[in-house]
C-alpha cells in the first residue's frame, strides 16, 4: 500500500528538480553564475576524465570562457533521464556546449528541505 501523499511529494520533488535542471541549462548557456551558484552545493566536486574542480574554480572558469548564447550556439540541452527516490535523485542530461557534445550525470540530495546538486560527472560523447 502506498503511503498517502507519496506520489504528490514525489511529483513536487520531480518538478523542483526539473526546474533546477532548466536553471542549470540556462546557467551554462547564458553564463549565469548566480543561477549556477544557487543550485550547486558548496562542497560539490565536478568530475570529468582527468579533471576535478571545486565549485569556485568551475564558476570562475565559466565566467572566463565565451558565452554560448553570444557565440550563436543553439539551445539544445535536454533531459535524457531523471530518477527520484526519496531524498536523492539522478539526472542524465545532454549538454551541447561550445562545439562539444557532453553528457552530464547530476546527483541531487534533499537536505534541510532543500534540493541541491551535490555531484556532477561529465564527458564528451
Amino acid at each position: 500500500m502506498k503511503k498517502q501523499g507519496f506520489d504528490n511529494d514525489r511529483d513536487l520533488d520531480s518538478e523542483t528538480i526539473r526546474k533546477m535542471i532548466t536553471d542549470y541549462f540556462d546557467g551554462l548557456h547564458y553564463a549565469d553564475i548566480e543561477k549556477l551558484d544557487h543550485i550547486f552545493h558548496d562542497d560539490v566536486i565536478l568530475k570529468a576524465p582527468g579533471s576535478r574542480r571545486n565549485k569556485a574554480t568551475w564558476l570562475k572558469d565559466i565566467s572566463g570562457r565565451p558565452v554560448p548564447d553570444q557565440q550563436g550556439d543553439k539551445y539544445g540541452y535536454k533531459i535524457r533521464a531523471l530518477e527520484v527516490i526519496g531524498d536523492q535523485a539522478m539526472a542524465t542530461v545532454d549538454c551541447p556546449l561550445l562545439g562539444h557534445d557532453y553528457v552530464d550525470y547530476l546527483g541531487f540530495l534533499k537536505e534541510n528541505d532543500r534540493w541541491s546538486i551535490v555531484n556532477k560527472m561529465y564527458a564528451e560523447c
